[in-house]
């Protein structure tokens, strides 16, 4: 191989590679992923229900509450530490970002009573025992279906 021939290739592959990495900054959105959670009065596990209840995810995917019946907005009880809690408008789709991995816990307030809860894991559970202490003590303020708490804690891993 001449000596011309050689730079020139190593130009190529360097050049390639630069081209790829510089594609990869702009695909990186690409892969994560949009979650649905249907806030409804009625669906499958009952009255007054997100669904799915729970959602496994990773850092840098979005949720989107979309309320498919009127009377439901969407507020988080308890974040990672360093998250931003949210709190939606009545009757309104929504859609948060998760940007630190851990548990999120929230609710439709109107609807607590009734348990109409949900829960997100983001990667690791870090903040699982702050999380759970949150959701335990949230049990008291519901009248119907609180075993939903506990059914969602089950599912964490």
């Amino acid at each position: 191989m001449t000596a011309h021939k050689f730079r020139f290739t190593c130009l190529h592959h360097s050049l390639l590679g630069g081209l790829l990495a510089l594609c990869s900054l702009f695909a990186a959105p690409a892969w994560s992923a949009e979650h649905v959670v249907r806030m409804l009065n009625a669906g499958a596990s009952g009255s007054m229900v997100f669904e799915p209840a729970f959602v496994h995810a990773q850092v840098g995917d979005t949720v989107r509450f979309e309320p498919t019946s009127t009377g439901h907005f969407v507020r988080s009880l308890a974040v990672p530490e360093g998250a931003t809690p949210w709190l939606s408008e009545l009757d309104l789709p929504f859609v948060v970002t998760l940007a630190r991995p851990g548990l999120y816990f929230y609710n439709c307030p109107p609807h607590l009573m009734m348990a109409m809860v949900g829960l997100i894991q983001v990667g690791e559970a870090v903040n699982r025992s702050s999380a759970t202490q949150v959701m335990k003590s949230t049990k008291g303020r519901i009248y119907s279906h609180a075993e939903r708490i506990d059914s969602l804690l089950a599912l964490v891993n």
